[in-house]
């Protein structure tokens, strides 16, 4: 056996729901629940260990105006670390991150290209703003230079309407969908309203984001499709103020925020009841700040998901979702250890005691 450190976490880790084993192991940045033999440098963890959580809608690369630089992101990135996300899936960022994949000591980034909106209809300095015949050619690029993900601006506020309304026909989201599952690409949409969703999960959208809009005849036909939702809650408490902000300007739009915010908890969970996928995202990287995935843990449970599932959602479930290993046998070592088992109060996850990222303590 090599001289190089291994790592032995001892206590209870939660590889799953149902599977939680007394300790693994740590052997050339890889999980191991065989003793190895002959390892001279030991380091021992003791705790309640998670898969490294999962953020699966933030931006790296991007704050309230737009593109950052490189020292900015890093930023960005470690705060994420620190609060113990180290898978990320980032829905739409104008700046080029692929340097973050060379950094062992950075979280992994699945990133879905820049955002795609209609011509000045969604915040400025942060998509492609385009017209509905270009949507297709544009989908197939950003499907090319992503990680398996594109992101559509669905809905924003159209200002002339005084409120949001949906951004693409519906014939032209259907083909787009269609060229980024031929080139093996997963969709998703920003969506607040009610009125884009039907064309798009019936055009074979894969994901929404934030769903404020979904309704009880739509949940059915979500359910049906297993599109899956990231509701970005902490970002959802923001509704009020921008509501505010726009009063006077846009009276409509205004009061359709305020509505969506009212119902944020009952559309979470209504959607959790019907068996639809929801997953962790804080949408940080915008107006919010990283490091906020305990929050949104906490804000779901509040919502009523049960903590089990709030934790899977952001851990071993959201993992399996964007194709990415847990604590499996081999797999890289990016795990979370807590002084106390999460699964009875999720808040212990704002307080993680060690982050280990590709078999390295991160001190």
């Amino acid at each position: 056996m090599s001289d190089q450190p291994v790592l032995h976490v001892k206590g209870r880790v939660l590889v799953g729901p149902q599977d939680v084993r007394d300790e693994l192991w740590v052997v050339g940045g890889r999980v191991s629940y065989d003793r190895p033999t002959g390892a001279r440098d030991v380091r021992t963890v003791t705790g309640w260990a998670l898969p490294g959580l999962v953020d699966a809608h933030c931006h790296v690369g991007l704050d309230a105006h737009g593109p950052v630089d490189a020292e900015t992101a890093e930023k960005q990135a470690l705060t994420d670390r620190e609060a113990g996300t180290l898978l990320m899936r980032d829905a739409g960022s104008p700046s080029d991150t692929r340097w973050i994949d060379d950094r062992a000591d950075l979280p992994k980034i699945i990133r879905a290209g820049r955002h795609i909106a209609r011509t000045r209809r969604y915040i400025r300095n942060y998509a492609w703003e385009i017209e509905p015949d270009d949507l297709v050619a544009y989908v197939a690029q950003e499907a090319r230079r992503g990680d398996g993900w594109v992101k559509l601006v669905g809905d924003w506020i159209d200002r002339d309407l005084g409120d949001l309304s949906p951004c693409w026909p519906r014939e032209a989201v259907g083909a787009a969908i269609a060229e980024a599952h031929r080139l093996g690409a997963r969709v998703t949409a920003h969506c607040f309203a009610e009125n884009s969703l039907r064309d798009l999960v019936e055009s074979g959208i894969d994901c929404i984001e934030h769903a404020t809009g979904l309704t009880e005849d739509l949940i059915p036909l979500f359910a049906e499709r297993g599109v899956a939702i990231v509701p970005t809650l902490v970002n959802i408490a923001t509704f009020p103020r921008l509501a505010a902000g726009g009063e006077s300007k846009f009276p409509d739009w205004s009061a359709h925020m305020r509505r969506l915010h009212e119902r944020r908890y009952d559309t979470v969970r209504s959607a959790y009841d019907a068996g639809i996928p929801v997953f962790v995202g804080t949408d940080a990287g915008g107006s919010l700040p990283h490091g906020l995935v305990a929050a949104e843990v906490a804000e779901l449970v509040t919502a009523g998901i049960p903590p089990i599932e709030a934790l899977g959602a952001t851990s071993w479930s959201a993992r399996a979702w964007l194709g990415r290993p847990g604590l499996e046998e081999g797999a890289p070592a990016d795990l979370v250890v807590y002084d106390e088992d999460p699964r009875a109060g999720v808040g212990v996850l704002a307080a993680p005691r060690r982050v280990v990222l590709n078999g390295a303590v991160v001190e």
